[in-house]
């Protein structure tokens, strides 16, 4: 009786085995740390271009990370191979709403960051970078966490000094259509040094320049991904004015090792993150067109309102003090961002 029970039983139960074997999630690999070097890390925006780089990488290193993002800009899609990990977790979270979670460390990155997103909403946008700010401060406050705020080169905004050093305190319109971004971050700032003096917050401030990579928004605006994708669906290539203000773009990989040294620093005053290698838009434009061919011509069209003529960063505070530099090559670091774009263009065709 027993054997006939095996007889049945036995090619079910391996039958079942080998379903959960194909079930199983393969996840990215992770090192391992020790309980002590383990850090619980949130990421505030964390579904959005910058913010799963920095996922990735934090995850890599053995840590413990939670995304907290309302998916406003950032995609699920970019942080899916994580989801299901013993070391991540993602909450669906708007910061103007107060958090509560017991982490280590904070990185603040929410917060729409391309001219049409936080333009499309300008007391959202305004709202998150103060209200947000000031509720992921109360935050760190009250777990005793370190905050890494993601402030922005547009704190300069339209700048008569050139490079952009720290010190700068910046030539910025109030009322303008981009005040709601710039303004916001300067206050987002304002606030971090507050807490820092009178609650003995721990903060650290980035100071971030034009970064370019895979998972950039397809409508985001910008420069780089505007530029390839109407490269690559053979439609003109449109600068807005003349084409002679410049712009300084790093890799987003360089970025999030930036991110991370500055964290794990001592250095609590602003540090600017970005590429001094600066490049006039009909330039890049022009870098762009060659590299992906095709028949799109570059056509000039109104210049914007408050779009800044001149952005370079000076680096020395972070190479000194970091010992950190941009090493993606723009060339290389291009590639990878055609490659992506290129994969995104044939998805919409196809779905189309």
């Amino acid at each position: 009786m027993q054997n006939l029970i095996d007889q049945v039983v036995k090619p079910l139960q391996d039958r079942i085995e080998e379903l959960e074997k194909r079930s199983i999630k393969k996840f990215p690999e992770v090192a391992e740390l020790p309980e002590i070097e383990r850090k619980r890390i949130l990421i505030t925006g964390g579904a959005g271009f910058v913010g799963s780089h920095l996922v990735d990488r934090l995850m890599s290193d053995g840590h413990e990370v939670t995304v907290a993002d309302n998916f406003f800009t950032g995609r699920k899609r970019n942080v899916e191979h994580w989801i299901g990990h013993p070391n991540f977790e993602m909450i669906n979270h708007d910061v103007v709403n107060p958090l509560m979670i017991e982490v280590d460390q904070i990185y603040h990155l929410a917060c729409p960051a391309s001219p049409p997103h936080y333009m499309y909403n300008p007391i959202k946008t305004i709202k998150t970078s103060s209200i947000g700010t000031l509720n992921m401060l109360g935050l760190a406050r009250r777990v005793k966490a370190r905050l890494l705020l993601a402030s922005t080169s547009e704190v300069y905004g339209d700048p008569e000094e050139h490079p952009q050093n720290e010190e700068y305190w910046g030539h910025v319109n109030p009322i303008g259509p981009r005040a709601c971004y710039d303004e916001g971050k300067r206050v987002a700032e304002t606030m971090c040094y507050a807490y820092a003096k009178q609650e003995n917050v721990e903060v650290r401030v980035a100071r971030i320049f034009n970064t370019f990579g895979p998972r950039m928004h397809m409508n985001d605006g910008r420069v780089v991904s505007n530029f390839i994708i109407q490269s690559l669906k053979g439609e003109p290539i449109t600068v807005f004015g003349s084409g002679k203000q410049t712009r300084s773009f790093q890799y987003v990989s360089d970025l999030v090792n930036g991110l991370i040294a500055l964290m794990n620093s001592n250095i609590s005053s602003p540090v600017n993150l970005g590429n001094p290698e600066e490049h006039t838009i009909m330039e890049f434009a022009e870098i762009i067109q060659g590299r992906i061919g095709g028949d799109s011509k570059i056509v000039n069209k109104e210049a914007v309102e408050d779009d800044p003529s001149r952005r370079k960063p000076d680096i020395t505070k972070a190479k000194k003090n970091l010992n950190w530099e941009p090493v993606i090559p723009l060339s290389e670091g291009l590639d990878k961002t055609i490659a992506y774009f290129t994969e995104e263009v044939r998805l919409l065709q196809n779905k189309s």
